[in-house]
């Protein structure tokens, strides 16, 4: 039993851990360039695709171990449309409630042909892949479209002022939202606690809980005053926030978040049980196909450009940092705080080794490897508990 707990808690935070070491290794080998204020509001900014789109990942994940391949090619098929919508001077609301519906589609096409025929995601995903990777050249012509609209690339984190207000104030703004952030953390984790100790559910011990809260809430604080002294709170941040927040709320506390961890565990049973499970799935990869549509609009806005390259290589960005964050190869398991997790690990090792002058050929490989590292840890451990 004793062995037990003490797998659990290993695989519960060795992540943390990873993300901790590998931190101060890149720190140690980059004389500290690693943590300069700039390069902390660079890993967030230039990340942020990856933030929502593997979080959109996650609950494709959860009903089995799914993915969907193809979006990358729907964020460059979506960016297209933005960038033929700005130019032809359509104002910025209509353009980005029309790429997400547009998203919004794409995904609800998919989750069609999974949920209700059952074709198998794999094949129906690389299919899409695809399709809106032809149609996005198509659309394009093979060219690049620039985007000039000041004010879309202010609200959705493009360009050199795409920072939450000016002025001493907008950089204060950063250290109270930092503390507010830190200490809402944790009254909201303590509340949990005391809730599932009513309920008389295990809990960590006090101590490791103490220990736990208080390096969450210290990095909370920390990156806050890197933001402070750069530029202030990049805009991006509201939307990863407002994404974060939401998805990790309906994973952990409604009905519908709990479908997608039963339906992953076991579909049979799932069933068996009066769940939809059909519905689970097509809920799953409309969403997914919604925060592509969001991804869009981050990225052109980030490029301040749409481009037929969009998109290469963001389907295994968010993968990876699903399963190097925790989630199950089989499905059934993964937080989005872990998916977090995962991603911010990617973004700190591309962003180390390119400070380091590392080729990028070499890049790919050492993610590569990470990425086999967790996936493996994740069937190792499986087979130790059963």
């Amino acid at each position: 039993m004793k062995n037990s707990k003490v797998l659990t808690y290993v695989q519960k935070y060795t992540m943390i851990g990873m993300l901790i070491l590998v931190v101060a290794a890149f720190s140690i080998a980059t004389k500290s360039k690693l943590l300069l204020p700039q390069n902390i509001s660079n890993l967030i900014s230039q990340n942020a695709y990856v933030f929502v789109l593997a979080t959109g990942m996650l609950l494709c994940i959860l009903t089995g171990g799914n993915i969907d391949l193809g979006v990358g090619s729907y964020v460059c098929f979506i960016g297209a449309i933005g960038g033929i919508m700005l130019r032809s001077h359509i104002g910025i609301v209509p353009t980005a409630l029309a790429m997400i519906a547009c998203g919004i589609l794409i995904g609800m096409w998919n989750a069609y042909w999974i949920a209700y025929v059952r074709v198998p995601p794999f094949i129906t995903t690389l299919s899409s892949m695809l399709v809106f990777r032809g149609l996005s050249n198509v659309l394009l012509q093979g060219k690049t479209i620039r985007i000039e609209n000041k004010t879309f690339l202010k609200i959705f984190g493009g360009g050199a002022n795409c920072y939450i207000g000016t002025g001493p104030f907008a950089k204060k703004l950063c250290l109270i939202v930092g503390i507010v952030a830190a200490v809402a953390f944790v009254l909201l984790t303590l509340r949990s606690r005391i809730s599932r100790q009513k309920k008389g559910f295990n809990v960590e011990s006090f101590l490791a809980y103490i220990i736990k809260t208080a390096a969450i809430a210290a990095v909370i604080i920390f990156i806050a005053w890197k933001f402070y002294k750069y530029k202030g709170l990049p805009t991006v941040l509201i939307w990863l926030a407002l994404v974060i927040g939401i998805y990790a709320y309906i994973t952990s506390k409604t009905t519908i978040g709990r479908h997608f961890y039963a339906v992953g565990g076991n579909e049979k049973a799932a069933k068996l049980s009066g769940i939809n499970t059909n519905r689970v799935y097509f809920l799953a990869y409309t969403s997914m196909g919604m925060l592509a549509g969001l991804s869009a609009l981050l990225v052109i806005a980030r490029f301040a450009a749409a481009s037929p390259q969009a998109g290469d290589g963001y389907e295994l960005d968010a993968i990876g940092s699903c399963f190097i964050g925790g989630a199950s190869a089989y499905g059934g398991i993964g937080t989005v705080p872990g998916v977090i997790i995962g991603a911010l690990l990617m973004g700190v090792i591309n962003m180390g080794m390119s400070i380091l002058g590392v080729d990028i050929n070499w890049q790919k490989v050492v993610k590569g490897l990470v990425l086999l590292a967790a996936v493996i840890f994740d069937v190792v451990s499986k087979k130790k508990n059963s």
